[in-house]
């Protein structure tokens, strides 16, 4: 008879144990190392002694997490949500605002050592944030519980899908505190409050919400949700079941960048920065770093709306966008003109695809800025000749990706310039990162 192989599951052990943690890694959870074993500690701090409870044991690493703290880090601070236990989103609170930035530098300098065999980095002050009201954007869940016949109005729980009851978000842009005691009170009174799923806040030069539902709503239901919103100012949009986001008689949403002079103006679903403060001190260092003349000409990758592309655009001789989501493209081009900026030009495509064939990536380019998602941008520039370009600027969501990544510019004859961190999400493990490289 034959036999088939079966894997067999990752053992378990319940034993409590005593471990001291080293450091903590790029996404802000304790290391240590015991018998040749990694071991990630949910809710300890480098130096701390805590005692953990085993989640998950595999042949290579050990996941924990944190029981009780035997002996606390003096960077260790009381978090400030009454949600931190549960909630998925700030899960650095624990950790003093400064030392958040400490640690995530240790970890990107770690990373770089071990994918682009650089242990040399020439830190720039990190752009900081304010702690508290800094997101102007965040998408909230609605749960309706048919068994409790009760709704969640939150956020995903830490490691799960369910989503934790959200009274309050300390890190939301303030115009939106009411929003989640409003519509905990609003929807079991709604003929149809379970057809909502989500709401989605963009607070910009106004502040905007979306009631996401999946069936439609009782003319009574939309008039009680615009008497909450005209209360607090919030302009509703409603986004049925096809997907579409219709503004119908609201002005677009739009936001400044007061040290360049632009406007830029975006749809609900397109993408823009979290954090405000933090996009405009990045985009006026990239400026500095890049020091652009106009005799320059400029290919921005992973373009978005146009939030760099404009930006130089104003410094340089000419910039090529190129984003992969058609709606993004076509608002970079509106910005453009809405900006009154001649010299751009913006295209779509597939990064990640073969791009020899089109005309603008043959052309001449004094400067590549890069600004991909997580994935990062392997396939791309595995395909550009980079050492026709003098600089590389790139802006990171993950420092796995952009060690990576940064091997292969490395490689091609450049140097890291400069890096520093940006930090757009205080009290996340996220980190984002900006590095210059300039030819050899």
């Amino acid at each position: 008879m034959a036999q088939f192989f079966k894997p067999q599951k990752a053992t378990q052990t319940k034993t409590k144990r005593e471990i001291t943690i080293d450091s903590l890694d790029h996404e802000g959870v304790g290391v240590s190392r015991e018998n040749n074993k990694v071991c990630f500690v949910e809710g300890a701090l480098t130096g701390e002694t805590v005692l953990a409870q085993p989640q998950q044991s595999k042949a290579k690493f050990e996941r924990l997490t944190t029981v009780k703290v035997l002996n606390a880090s003096a960077h260790r601070v009381k978090p400030f949500c009454v949600h931190f236990s549960q909630c998925g989103g700030c899960s650095l609170q624990h950790l003093e605002l400064s030392q958040q930035l400490v640690e995530k530098q240790h970890a990107v300098t770690q990373l770089f050592n071990k994918f682009a065999k650089i242990d040399q980095l020439n830190w720039q002050p990190a752009i900081e944030s304010a702690p508290l009201h800094y997101r102007r954007s965040a998408r909230i869940a609605v749960f309706y519980d048919k068994v409790k016949r009760s709704f969640n109005v939150g956020f995903r729980q830490k490691g799960s899908k369910k989503i934790v009851d959200i009274s309050q978000c300390d890190v939301l842009d303030i115009r939106y505190q009411a929003v989640f005691r409003e519509f905990s009170s609003l929807l079991p009174q709604l003929k149809n409050g379970q057809a909502i799923t989500h709401l989605q806040l963009c607070g910009v030069e106004h502040a905007y919400l979306v009631v996401r539902h999946i069936a439609p709503l009782a003319a009574s239901d939309i008039a009680a949700i615009k008497r909450v919103c005209l209360t607090h100012q919030w302009l509703l949009v409603l986004q049925g079941q096809a997907g579409e986001v219709e503004l119908n008689d609201l002005a677009p949403p739009s936001y400044q960048l007061s040290e360049q002079s632009l406007r830029f103006e975006f749809g609900l679903d397109n993408f823009i920065q979290v954090n405000a403060v933090v996009n405009q001190q990045m985009l006026s260092q990239a400026i500095n770093w890049l020091a652009l003349d106009k005799n320059e000409k400029v290919l921005d990758l992973f373009c978005g709306i146009g939030n760099f592309s404009l930006v130089m655009a104003t410094n340089a001789l000419a910039v090529v966008g190129v984003e992969g989501v058609e709606s993004s493209v076509q608002m970079a081009k509106h910005n453009s003109a809405l900006n009154q900026l001649s010299n751009t030009q913006f295209y779509c495509q597939d990064l990640s695809q073969d791009m020899a064939s089109q005309a603008w990536f043959s052309e001449h380019y004094d400067v590549l800025v890069l600004d991909p998602s997580r994935t990062g941008a392997f396939e791309i520039l595995q395909q550009l000749k980079l050492k026709r370009f003098k600089r590389i600027l790139y802006v990171s969501c993950d420092p796995v990706t952009l060690a990576r990544d940064s091997q292969l510019i490395t490689q091609a004859g450049f140097t890291l310039d400069k890096i520093a961190l940006m930090n757009m999400f205080p009290h996340t493990g996220h980190i984002e990162t900006m590095v210059l490289f300039v030819k050899r």
